[in-house]
């Protein structure tokens, strides 16, 4: 395998590279679908793009265990300011999450698989709309693709971990991450006489921070419960008090539980703050994703497909992030594990973040991802027919 990845590295680095100028927003990666399905095609498999338009799944092999491997494909609608060849060639659209090397890394893998005879089946996913709300895992879920799977694993990159790393953990690698909108209303009137109206600056500034307050009060602090508003908009004249204001947060979560019951309390919370002021509110909760739970099998048998590719160094403790990941509602399904992929030069002390326009690689990554995603899929073909048995 080792071989043939060395082989592949530079077409798999043409490819980043491609994807990198040319990047896609979701439920718009026509040009990148079309690219990932040549490549399958050339090396002797069949992809079905989805059904959506974009997308694809490709099995390796023709029966037995299925094990899934998972790619993101779309890029981010932000502005790529990087001084490289490889810059974004289109406006306002930018792979600055890393999703061209979750692209290359994929393929790369199966180029490996389709030679190699395989005890079952090996299914690649390249997910559209993963950024967006509702992401395009639901797409994948809806089509059946997940109905007889055994074991899902993805990588994700890691500006914070050395190239040859792989960060694991147990449990909540992620957070959930929903939309909270709120609309408060009241009659309006001049800011002279406050107590003859409803001061709805002042019941929306009450609101902004007395909500997350109050969660921070009423669920258990282990859940990590992180509300935080990113527009809030009242009024147009300082000497008028307005009619409507609107404030537009997130609200993210480690516990898979008060992820489920998080819509009715901030409904209830939000209807008894705005009562001492007299004015209205409606909640317009917008389901995101779930977190991100990984099962512990699964981690260990991408821990077993670190140290046997990478060495024992390679695998190393990651910590909890509140950022979302609609890989999760794959492991809703089926157990599985999200991997955190090293990308930062070894040495490098160049501070660099996800979701950053000058984000960036080091592109040694890829080979590096093609290698445990092939190990996960031998290994996870390999265990018993129940995944308990792992």
């Amino acid at each position: 395998m080792g071989a043939h990845l060395r082989e592949l590295a530079p077409g798999l680095i043409a490819l980043r590279r491609a994807l990198h100028t040319h990047p896609e927003t979701g439920r718009q990666e026509h040009e990148t679908t079309a690219r990932v399905a040549t490549l399958l095609t050339e090396a002797g498999l069949a992809p079905k793009v989805l059904d959506v338009g974009t997308g694809l799944v490709c099995d390796i092999g023709t029966e037995g265990p299925v094990v899934l491997l998972r790619a993101d494909i779309d890029a981010l609608p932000m502005q790529d300011v990087k001084d490289v060849p490889y810059r974004s060639q289109v406006s306002g659209a930018c792979h600055a999450c890393g999703h061209d090397v979750h692209v290359a890394s994929l393929v790369g893998a199966a180029s490996v698989l389709a030679r190699l005879p395989l005890p079952g089946r090996v299914r690649m996913v390249f997910q559209p709309a993963e950024e967006q709300l509702p992401g395009g895992a639901l797409d994948v879920i809806r089509e059946g693709w997940l109905e007889d799977v055994r074991l899902a694993f993805a990588l994700h990159c890691d500006p914070s971990l050395d190239v040859g790393r792989i960060g694991l953990k147990r449990g909540a690698l992620t957070a959930s991450a929903d939309g909270v909108d709120l609309l408060l209303t009241g009659p309006g009137g001049h800011t002279s006489r406050p107590h003859n109206t409803v001061d709805l600056v002042h019941a929306t500034a009450s609101i902004a921070t007395g909500l997350p307050d109050a969660l921070s009060r009423l669920v258990d602090p282990r859940s990590g419960a992180s509300l935080v508003w990113g527009h809030v908009s009242a009024g147009a004249a300082r000497n008028a008090i307005p009619r409507e204001a609107v404030l537009k947060g997130t609200l993210r979560l480690l516990d898979q539980s008060l992820w489920e019951a998080a819509p009715a309390l901030v409904e209830r919370l939000a209807q008894q703050l705005v009562v001492p002021f007299g004015a209205e509110v409606r909640v317009v909760y917008q389901r995101g994703v779930p977190p991100v739970m990984n099962d512990p099998r699964a981690v260990e048998i991408m821990r077993e497909a670190v140290v046997g590719s990478l060495g024992h160094a390679a695998a190393v403790t990651t910590e909890q992030s509140l950022g979302g990941e609609d890989f999760a509602f794959y492991l809703q399904q089926v157990p599985g594990c999200m991997g955190r992929l090293g990308v930062r030069t070894p040495g490098s002390t160049a501070s660099m973040d996800l979701h950053q326009p000058t984000f960036d690689v080091d592109e040694a990554a890829i080979a590096i991802g093609s290698r445990v995603l092939v190990e996960c899929a031998l290994r996870g073909l390999a265990i018993p027919s129940s995944p308990d048995a792992a």
